[in-house]
């Protein structure tokens, strides 16, 4: 890849199969980049000066909790530069792959991995559509291979894809006949589909199958009448009385084997296999990375594909062309041979209109990877990835072996997946005690060590010197569900930040191990989601220190007339028009803009302190945490507010920091106004304190409503206002009987 604008095809002997370009603002971003750091520097030099010209104990601590603030917010923003530096855009074109790949046989086989670990917090139906939109890619049947991984061990779960089996031999004809995009059945059934006797036909049989599985889920349990087979009878009867979620042995159960199983017009079907592996109270079993690996074996000893992809369980296929797209480059021979996975951009559908939630995470699922891809590649962000099986297996320059040649990337399966030595080896290596004593977890397959495996995994992979690209198709890979109340929002956030700490405060931090192994910028690009937490001391000490100052009558910041003042706008201006700019490129718009800055707010005074001070805890042995999964119901009422981009509260104790953010700004402004108009104060003074009191207001706005105009459900509750009113008055008066010193 040479020059600003590059164009990768294949050899001479085939067509081109993709092209990458360098974005056209990269010098741009570099010039910009050098003068926002002189400003940084000078802003240094202007702390320092006041800092060691303090002669009080008052002045000298607001001076220095500022200079802590800006120090973060600098060393955050030179890793946002890291992204900024060589953007990149690629284009494939899945259509030559038919002129490299001659017939079925050539294909490389393709295990798909999907997670799912509660069935009522994450429903069947919606795991099975998941399933069945990659059973129906454009992609050989035979070499298709669909693993899920059951971590509640529930016999709903079980049921369910005992059902989508049957109802699979339906839907692979009609999804290759009809030609359809959308290959979940639940996506196309709610699109603007074109019906006729074949779709209404399809829609009983999927309605039927709906029906069944919903009915099961009412119940709890698997009645005898819903049993067609004794193959069924057989493998839910291993649910017995002591068989529960934390302990209960391992299950697994072929549904669907390719060349056996047949659908409805004598095609071929794709592998379906159940997997939920032993548990054990007194054994570890690592959350969502431990169920990875488990799949990973067993996936290794039934088909060991050379392809993985990794799938959340909500997050269906929307493009049955995907696996093409990856193949453009798996089979460009010019190809870097360190290439070790392939990340698709995580989309959601049912956003409302201006995604109040910033649940599409455009820098972290757009930007950002694009910026990485012209690097060393983007991180891998738990799901829509495709992996090469080798990467999980050491260096590109020296594998690790594992324990049994089973396992080994290169082994030759050449046994039925039904058979018994298959079957008897793969309830082997799911067992829970199996890792002890290997490297699984450590130098092998995901790697355990932080709740946010995925990160921790593909970070890993990088120091190892393995590279990766961003896939970033025109019709989107995949589509996912996103939580519609605030507090489950922030509650996974806070459990990313759990994660993220657990990475930077390690020996493999970003900044040191990180530097060594991969260089400074994809080092910084690291850093940039690994030290999310620490922006709550920034977002803290200006949500509140200036509003205390103006309480209190203590002016902290140059007057208007003051040559620094100018630093402040053009820090501030620089670095928020910059965001506005990227987003836009990006394929936003200037009020999902708004909204995501203000959830970069919230997030400062909620899950990320509460996420802080959960690490932390842990690491002093007061507390522990688990892997808390993101519920996926949602009442209609819920669904309605968020649809007219109404915010959601509740209870949660993050909404008391967050309420008290929003009454003193409140409280301070409208102080500060009534002082300056009636002339006790002067506005060029003030400036600065009124300026960030009023923005931080502003983006207040829909909590002032949820505590004083709504009386829906979803309402800021009234213990909430009141204990943040006291806490509020307490920082007052500490701050008073203390700055005044």
């Amino acid at each position: 890849m040479k020059g600003s604008t590059e164009n990768s095809f294949t050899g001479h002997a085939h067509p081109p199969l993709h092209t990458v370009k360098v974005l056209r603002r990269t010098p741009l971003n570099r010039v910009f980049a050098v003068v926002y750091l002189a400003g940084i520097l000078v802003l240094f030099y202007h702390h320092t000066r006041l800092l060691l010209s303090s002669t009080t104990i008052s002045s000298f601590l607001i001076r220095f909790s500022f200079l802590v603030a800006d120090i973060v917010l600098a060393f955050m923003w030179s890793t946002v530069q890291a992204f900024r530096m060589r953007p990149v855009r690629r284009r494939e074109f899945p259509e030559n792959i038919k002129r490299v790949l001659e017939n079925s046989r050539e294909f490389p086989g393709l295990d798909v991995f999907i997670c799912t670990a509660d069935p009522y917090k994450e429903p069947p139906l919606g795991v099975a559509n998941t399933a069945l939109s990659v059973m129906t890619y454009e992609y050989p049947t035979e070499k298709i291979s669909v693993y899920v991984s059951d971590d509640g061990g529930s016999e709903l779960t079980l049921f369910a894809f005992m059902e989508v089996a049957k109802f699979a031999g339906y839907w692979l004809p009609f999804c290759r006949k009809k030609k359809i995009e959308e290959r979940s059945p639940e996506a196309h059934f709610r699109s603007n589909c074109t019906y006729c006797y074949e779709t209404e036909d399809i829609k009983i049989k999927y309605d039927a199958m709906k029906k069944r599985i919903e009915t099961v889920m009412e119940k709890g349990k698997v009645c005898d009448e819903y049993v067609s087979s004794k193959e069924e009878l057989e493998a839910l009867s291993k649910w017995i009385e002591k068989f529960t979620r934390q302990d209960h042995p391992a299950v697994i159960q072929v549904l669907l084997e390719s060349g056996q199983d047949k659908d409805t017009s004598g095609h071929s079907m794709p592998n379906l296999i159940y997997v939920s592996r032993q548990k054990s109270r007194t054994s570890p079993h690592h959350f969502k990375a431990g169920a990875l690996n488990t799949l990973l074996r067993v996936s290794a000893i039934m088909t060991n594909a050379p392809i993985v992809l990794t799938q959340d369980c909500d997050m269906y296929s929307n493009n049955p062309l995907t696996p093409q797209h990856v193949l453009c480059y798996i089979c460009d021979p010019a190809m870097d041979p360190k290439l070790g996975y392939i990340q698709f951009p995580q989309r959601f559908h049912d956003l409302n209109k201006n995604d109040i939630y910033a649940s599409e995470f455009k820098p972290l699922y757009l930007t950002n990877p694009a910026g990485m891809d012209g690097l060393a590649g983007p991180c891998y962000v738990g799901s829509g990835c495709f992996f090469r099986r080798r990467v999980f297996f050491g260096a590109p320059s020296s594998m690790v072996s594992p324990e049994i040649s089973e396992l080994s990337p290169c082994h030759v399966v050449d046994k039925s997946i039904r058979s018994r030595e298959v079957l008897a080896l793969a309830h082997h290596v799911a067992g829970c005690n199996y890792e002890d004593g290997t490297n699984w977890g450590s130098k092998v397959g995901f790697r355990y060590g932080s709740l946010s495996e995925d990160y921790f995994t593909g970070y890993r992979m990088h120091c190892e010197g393995w590279r990766s690209l961003f896939c970033q198709p025109d019709r989107e890979a995949f589509l996912g569900d996103i939580p519609i109340s605030l507090t489950d929002v922030l509650t996974q956030n806070k459990r990313w930040c759990i994660g993220l700490s657990e990475v930077a405060f390690s020996k493999y931090s970003p900044v040191t191990y990180g530097t060594m192994a991969m260089g400074p910028l994809m080092a910084l690009s690291y850093a940039n989601n690994a030290y999310w937490p620490t922006l709550s001391f920034p977002i803290i000490i200006y949500g509140f220190l200036p509003q205390l100052a103006l309480l209190i009558n203590l002016p902290i910041f140059p007057k208007v007339p003051e040559p620094w003042l100018i630093l402040y706008i053009f820090l501030f201006v620089g670095a928020y028009a910059q965001d506005l700019i990227d987003f836009i490129l990006g394929g936003g718009t200037v009020q999902k803009w708004w909204n995501e800055q203000r959830m970069w707010l919230i997030r400062g005074v909620t899950s990320y302190p509460f996420g802080l001070v959960e690490f932390s805890l842990k690491c002093f042995g007061f507390s522990s945490f688990g892997f808390n999964v993101t519920s996926k119901i949602v009442d209609d009422e819920q669904r309605k507010r968020y649809e007219q981009g109404i915010f959601e509260f509740d209870a949660s104790p993050m909404f008391v920091p967050l309420t008290m953010a929003a009454v003193i700004n409140l409280v301070s402004f409208l102080l500060g106004f009534v002082e300056i108009s009636r002339g006790r104060r002067r506005m060029e003074e003030w400036f600065i304190e009124m300026f960030i009191t009023g923005f931080v207001m502003l983006n207040c706005c829909p909590i002032y409503e949820a505590m004083v105009l709504r009386k829906d459900k979803g309402r800021m509750p009234t213990k909430t206002t009141i204990i943040s009113a006291v806490f509020v008055y307490a920082l007052y008066t500490a701050a008073y009987l203390t700055l005044k010193i």
